[in-house]
């Protein structure tokens, strides 16, 4: 226990040094981001920062995996900005939406918490690739449509010189993004072209809109820069708006706990190490909850941030809280600098994070890979972009399945024969489960079997209750008729499943006279009748 709450981790490469670099280098890379975040979600900007250091600090103490980072996603702002919006009409003012999101990101960070003290974590191993696939490419969509946005001034689109400026400053900060890496990898390629793009829109007297005029134009007054205080939100106590908030609670929710644990199976990989899904699940919550009560946009574990700090170096918990403390520090002393960045900047971080984000292997397995994949794939991506990530997920695990019982289904098989003392022998291949059993019905003859007869199923299994009806039903036909079965090899999770069927038996004295399989109502009626 006490080997897990370690800072440092040197079992793995890690060490202080490391941990405290690779962590400043990740609280740089979380300035522009978490306020990119916090505009796709309809808020102020300080509010996105604020959530980026508590998740952050929380997370990296409490959680299940050393070197992974939390902060402020888009795959939670894409929620918010609808619940923020809605929020502001149902309260009837412009900060009623503010105290919903908060409200919502304590029952939200709730259910995590129980997801993660009833050992819900290892559910995500059922999440199917396709259905991942899907999910970021619908998120890169999502992210990409939220930005375009950025294009109109009090709801109208840019024309002209302005537009043409902010294309340009966009260009000019993805080409940095994308040339710096080739030059040197020891700083942030982001902050290097946010802080380029600004320093050309001051010292050049350019014209676009920067962080501090698009807060004036959307009600705020700027960002107030201090520590996040604590103060209860509060919203009217009604039934209508419990069953407001409580859908968005648990789409935020399932939103965190699938994509942290994502990360963190992504970690594991990296590392060579194995995290714990369960721990992070509570600490997720916990930080959503910490966020609800001081004013932070809640958020979940960043795959790129984590990604960054790994290849940084960062492997302990030292790496995380180093980060969370220098954001922190940024936003107490440098939040007058940060409303100097210019929209166009931040757009251009976002749309670097929409081509990193995308799956763009997509385009290569497609026709590599079974059709049913590719439905899923579409599926998710569509209903990702349509409503949001939870519904996504829920929707392509159910057609995964959907696909993988059919698949099944049709893979069951008997083969007949009949042997020197004329028993009719039925050697059972694959499943015998609810997609199976009508195919597997349609593999006897009842009327023209002969008297005796055996049902082996050495390569097969009961799997479900609709399976063991099945064999009650064939066994009653057959006894119905006058004739004996038998059933042979079930392994004992099946007898156990099976225990419904009163006079099913194994008598398996032509080959094997020691090997007996029954049923123990079926003994205890023998005894009864004896």
């Amino acid at each position: 226990m006490l080997k897990a709450f370690k800072l440092i981790d040197t079992s793995n490469g890690g060490s202080i040094q490391s941990d405290i670099l690779s962590g400043l280098t990740v609280a740089l890379a979380l300035v522009p981001e978490a306020v990119a975040f916090a505009f796709v979600a309809g808020i102020s900007p300080i509010v996105g920062l604020y959530g980026a250091f508590m998740m952050g600090l929380i997370t990296s103490i409490f959680g299940g995996r050393p070197g992974m980072i939390s902060g402020a996603t888009g795959a939670m702002a894409v929620v918010m900005v609808h619940l923020v919006s809605e929020g502001n009409v149902l309260g009837g003012s412009d900060t009623a939406g503010l105290q919903f999101l908060f409200v919502t990101l304590i029952l939200a960070g709730c259910i995590q918490v129980a997801a993660g003290v009833l050992r819900l974590g290892k559910f995500v191993r059922m999440i199917p690739h396709s259905v991942m696939m899907g999910f970021v490419n619908g998120l890169a969509i999502v992210i990409f449509l939220s930005q375009l946005g950025m294009f109109k001034s009090q709801g109208v689109w840019l024309s002209g010189t302005p537009l043409f400026t902010m294309l340009g400053l966009v260009l000019l900060t993805m080409g940095i993004m994308v040339g710096l890496p080739y030059l040197t990898k020891k700083v942030p390629a982001a902050l290097t072209a946010i802080l380029v793009v600004s320093l050309l829109v001051i010292f050049g007297n350019l014209e676009t809109e920067t962080v501090r005029s698009f807060v004036v134009a959307n009600g705020g007054d700027g960002i107030q820069a201090g520590f996040p205080s604590f103060n209860v939100p509060f919203i009217a106590v009604s039934l209508d708006n419990f069953l407001f908030i409580l859908p968005y609670a648990c789409i935020l929710a399932a939103i965190g706990l699938i994509e942290s644990l994502m990360t963190l199976n992504l970690i594991d990989e990296l590392t060579d190490s194995h995290g714990s899904g369960n721990r992070e699940c509570a600490a997720q919550g916990l930080g959503n909850i910490v966020n609800g009560f001081f004013g932070g946009m809640g958020g979940c574990a960043m795959i790129g941030q984590s990604i960054i700090n790994i290849k940084s170096g960062g492997r302990g918990r030292l790496s995380g809280i180093t980060a969370a403390v220098a954001l922190l520090g940024f936003i107490l002393f440098g939040a007058s600098y940060i409303e100097q960045v210019p929209i166009a900047a931040l757009v251009g971080v976002m749309f670097m994070v929409v081509i990193g984000t995308f799956a763009w292997s997509t385009f290569r397995i497609w026709n590599k890979v079974p059709k049913a994949d590719i439905i899923v794939i579409i599926l998710v991506t569509g209903l990702t972009v349509l409503f949001d990530l939870a519904i996504a997920v829920l929707a392509g695990v159910v057609v995964s399945s959907l696909v993988f019982a059919w698949e099944n289904a049709k893979r069951i098989r008997a083969r007949k024969r009949i042997d020197e003392h004329g028993v009719k022998h039925y050697e059972i291949y694959g499943p015998l489960f609810f997609g199976s059993i009508e195919l597997f019905n349609s593999k006897f003859d009842v009327q023209d079997d002969p008297d005796e007869v055996i049902i082996d199923f050495k390569e097969s299994r009961i799997v479900d209750q609709s399976a063991i009806e099945c064999v009650n039903k064939l066994t009653e036909r057959y006894l119905k008729n006058g004739k004996n079965i038998h059933l042979r090899h079930l392994s004992s999770d099946c007898v156990k499943l099976i225990k419904k069927a009163e006079k099913i038996c194994d008598v398996n004295v032509l080959e094997d006279p020691d090997y007996f399989v029954a049923i123990d109502n079926f003994r205890r009626a023998q005894q009864k009748l004896a």
